[in-house]
């Protein structure tokens, strides 16, 4: 299964087409696309929990993505000022989970571009879990449930 490749990298610059020069965005590049997004008017809470740790390389980027995805929607889509990004890092997965409080989605709006479907492409490639939709209150969530292999070199407990 191939990813799509849109024209923009998710928050409106283009996208040459060329190979990158710098090293994949991961989550410890957060900050700076909560910055970026700030700048295009939408205020982002990042919450970290669990312990961080080295993930690889796939996850981190699909991780990044999904944020970055989800961030471009809000700033599209949403109508708000604000959103939540919350990133943990359990024993067994990895959780992304992007909420707003803005108009969310009308059940009989055309779908637009290939943001959700890139989404659930990433997160089926790595047998994960996502979830994408209106809130009940109001507003619209993302959540990603991202397996994580088990940690190289822990030892195991003497039975």
């Amino acid at each position: 299964m191939a990813l799509r490749r849109a024209g923009l990298d998710g928050l409106g610059t283009a996208d040459s087409g060329r190979a990158p020069l710098t090293p994949s965005p991961g989550l410890a590049d957060l900050e700076r696309l909560a910055a970026a997004t700030a700048d295009a008017g939408v205020r982002v809470d990042v919450h970290l929990g669990g312990q961080r740790r080295p993930l690889p390389a796939d996850i981190e980027l699909s991780a990044y993505r999904i944020v970055q995805e989800a961030l471009t929607n809000v700033v599209r889509h949403a109508g708000t000022g604000h959103c939540r990004v919350a990133i943990d890092y359990g024993d067994g997965e990895l959780s992304v989970e992007i909420v707003d409080d803005g108009r969310g989605a009308t059940e009989d709006g055309p779908a637009h571009g290939f943001g959700i479907v890139g989404m659930r492409e990433r997160v089926a490639l790595l047998q994960g879990r996502l979830s994408a939709g209106p809130r009940p209150g109001g507003g619209f969530r993302v959540a990603a449930r991202l397996p994580l292999p088990a940690a190289a070199g822990v030892p195991v407990e003497a039975r």
